[in-house]
């Protein structure tokens, strides 16, 4: 419970700081746990280091801002810690495999990395609490299109992919996000709902028509991505589920999207 307790702080203390300097040493004198222990927690219960978060949160709330606002890429990059333009557009460059200004131009997806959310139950470990992603800011728009369909999509065998490197499965989610970020219309919304699982929006009351869609995003099975010279193919499972009608929770539509991914596999 201390362990869960801990990291809870951590990730609220780095999102209320994405936008300010913020060190390691503090995050862990906040939390009242020596910076090792910490260390130790981001690796077993979210397999990264605690600056590896840290950066990947600010390149996803970047990205976001890149595409919501007028700011320019120098005025983000400050914003969001970076010493310059160009150690910003090298980090960028290294997570979405283009520059902010390309990212701007070609993109309507931001959340490669939402905020990890951990729901503690008893007898819970620490992997099996963070299952879940942060979507509060996804909540009007959810609230707003109950009874639409939902395309659930999943990678099929990504445990393989990041056995190869883990550079190999951050390239498989960004493929996958890109396949969906292509077939979605302006009127989507895309989100990161796991490790490899992934939610499109799609504001549609016709299931044919959703199903059009997820038929467009599956064409490219087995479609090869690159990763150090290797064509890895990546194959996405899809399956369609509805924003419940009733009174809204996370947890019910979690719950239900999970459901249909495991029937889209059998």
């Amino acid at each position: 419970m201390r362990n869960f307790q801990a990291l809870t702080t951590a990730l609220d203390l780095i999102e209320e700081n994405l936008t300010q300097p913020v060190s390691r040493q503090e995050i862990a004198r906040h939390c009242c746990v020596s910076l090792s222990a910490l260390e130790k927690l981001f690796r077993y219960a979210l397999h990264c280091s605690l600056n590896e978060y840290i950066s990947k949160r600010r390149i996803s709330q970047s990205a976001k801002d890149l595409l919501e606002s007028d700011e320019t890429v120098t005025d983000i990059a400050f914003k969001y810690q970076y010493q310059s333009p160009e150690v910003f557009n090298r980090a960028f460059r290294r997570v979405w495999q283009t520059s902010p200004t390309r990212f701007r131009e070609t993109w309507t997806f931001s959340g490669l990395f939402p905020k990890r959310k951990f729901d503690y139950n008893e007898g819970d470990d620490l992997i099996m609490s963070g299952k879940k992603v942060d979507l509060s800011e996804a909540y009007d728009f959810l609230s707003q299109r109950r009874g639409t369909y939902v395309i659930c999509f999943d990678i099929s065998g990504l445990m393989p992919i990041n056995e190869i490197s883990r550079k190999a499965g951050d390239l498989a989610i960004l493929e996958t996000a890109a396949r969906i970020d292509h077939a979605a219309t302006d009127n989507m919304l895309a989100l990161r709902i796991g490790g490899d699982e992934f939610a499109l929006l799609t504001g549609l009351n016709d299931a044919s028509t959703a199903q059009a869609i997820a038929d467009k995003v599956l064409a490219d099975n087995g479609k090869p991505f690159s990763c150090d010279g290797r064509a890895i193919p990546l194959t996405l499972w899809a399956a369609l589920t509805t924003i419940p009608e009733q009174v809204l929770r996370f947890d019910d539509l979690f719950t239900r999207m999970q459901r249909v991914i495991d029937q889209s596999k059998r």
